[in-house]
């Protein structure tokens, strides 16, 4: 059989960058051994569903460039469907499949119903929790009459469905990343299969879902590691093979903790809307928990498919060092079409209010010319209106200390008059142009070097350092330039 994969994410907000780590990961397997990379959505706690979640989960998807080629996908109008043979991929979808299954675990003895009621658990979890320091249920239903269960369940009276793992027992599973790993039985839950709304729980269905689904590699967050020994003994009292297994390492933030909303941007969609470049952001994902042979960190995403192995991949926690990211990304942002980077850039000006959409559209190519300026000093695009300001007003603020020096210097207040005379005779505004005037203005005055650049930088924009001056010209203009040295 060939290799087959999943991403099965929850629909409960956005894709967090861990998620995001891990569809990656599935989707590089996939491709560096000529396999399927599916998505399948596990949505059996109902109420944790989000309204358009799905929809968003698949637009990061897409836009992150890890394309799934089967499973739920989003058709040309954008409206969410299937693709593939072994659907449903929605697990709300599949209720009649997991009732169809849960049955032979009932009648086998591998499974049973449980009449505890709310507030005894609580109670049982709480004394375990007390006396042993793992809050457990305590199998009091687990030797009730077959019989008797079955009338009470028929009679309508509210139960769960539980399995019933063997006492005393070590289950045992190599995973690819943390190689064997044994759990004893006593240390684990007679988990809920099915809940008492009739939902399966997630890990009855991940189970029957890999097996109907012919997932066989399991590659997830190591979250799910301590919950592997129940999906391992499922299989077995089901007849099926196991699937192997795959725990990735958390991601984690600079203090070593797990990466959460409280430390900031955790989201696919928050990097997106921060104009971040795709490829950056999965470049940077895919080091951290996996690094390659040689050392290497830029790679596209073609050049990740050739490279990547799981037996690169760390047991300890990534670290998600924004500091790296931003700087891949400005490499990124360099290497980027111009084109590309302006179409990405205007939402980012109209939202800011320098301009409108229609402006925007009329004056592209000066927003081009703006954009190639600013380029090289952006990590991502909501940085652009701060830096993108100064081309946008008439008048400038002069920075304290050295800008504000040569702002009050003789050497501008002799170069003002030959520059606004010089300006208005160009024809053009091109770098050979006032390359040329530099020249004619430097010789003429006697100014060279910092005595002549940085109070002209000044003079334009208020601060000793920026851009290349010849271009930030070019997008001021002509008017703008006169109107700032003849304040």
């Amino acid at each position: 059989m060939s290799v087959r994969v999943r991403f099965a994410p929850s629909p409960t907000g956005f894709v967090h960058v861990g998620g995001l780590r891990t569809a990656l990961y599935n989707y590089l397997f996939a491709k560096v051994h000529g396999g399927t990379y599916l998505l399948r959505i596990e949505d059996t706690d109902q109420e944790r569903f989000v309204e358009g979640a799905i929809e968003n989960m698949l637009i990061s998807l897409n836009w992150a460039g890890i394309h799934h080629t089967e499973g739920v996908v989003l058709d040309e109008q954008g409206q969410v469907t299937e693709a593939g043979a072994k659907g449903p991929y929605i697990q709300s979808q599949r209720l009649d499949i997991y009732r169809s299954h849960i049955e032979p675990l009932l009648a086998s003895g591998h499974a049973y119903r449980c009449f505890c009621s709310k507030e005894r658990l609580e109670a049982v979890r709480e004394k375990e929790r007390l006396e042993k320091g793992t809050p457990r249920y305590d199998g009091h239903c687990r030797h009730l009459n077959s019989e008797e269960a079955e009338a009470r369940a028929r009679a309508g009276e509210s139960h769960v469905i539980r399995l019933m793992l063997p006492e005393n027992t070590d289950i045992q599973f190599d995973d690819l990343v943390r190689g064997n790993v044994s759990m004893n039985t006593d240390d684990l839950d007679d988990q809920v299969l099915i809940k008492s709304d009739g939902f399966p729980t997630y890990h009855f269905a991940v189970v029957v879902d890999d097996h109907l689904m012919e997932i066989t590699h399991v590659i997830r967050g190591e979250e799910w590691l301590a919950s592997t020994p129940k999906h391992v003994y499922l299989n077995q009292v089901m007849g099926w093979k196991t699937p192997t297994y795959v725990h990735l390492p958390n991601i984690l933030n600079t203090d070593r903790k797990k990466l959460s909303k409280r430390h900031g941007d955790v989201s696919a969609e928050d990097f997106r809307r921060k104009g971040y470049l795709p490829e950056a952001l999965v470049n940077f994902l895919a080091l951290v928990g996996w690094s390659p042979e040689d050392n290497k960190e830029l790679f596209t995403l073609e050049e990740l498919e050739e490279a990547f192995s799981i037996d690169r991949v760390s047991k300890s926690g990534g670290v998600f060092d924004i500091k790296k990211l931003n700087w891949m990304s400005a490499h990124y942002m360099r290497e980027a079409s111009l084109d590309r980077l302006t179409d990405l850039a205007i939402p980012h000006l109209t939202s800011a209010g320098f301009m409108s959409e229609q402006e925007a559209i009329e004056k592209k190519e000066w927003v081009s010319h703006l954009v190639e300026v600013l380029r090289d000093n952006l990590h991502y695009l909501e940085e652009l209106p701060e830096k993108a300001a100064v081309f946008f007003n008439d008048t400038i603020d002069v920075e304290a200390g050295e800008a504000a020096e040569w702002w009050e210097s003789e050497d501008l207040e002799a170069l003002r008059p030959v520059l606004i005379k010089t300006v208005e005779e160009l024809d053009s505004l091109e770098q050979s142009d006032i390359k040329q005037a530099f020249k004619a203005i430097q010789k003429e005055t006697g100014l060279k070097g910092p005595r002549f650049f940085k109070p002209v930088r000044v003079a334009l924009t208020g601060n000793v350092h920026g851009p290349d001056l010849m271009l930030v010209m070019k997008v001021l203009g002509k008017e703008t330039i006169l109107k700032r040295l003849t304040v």
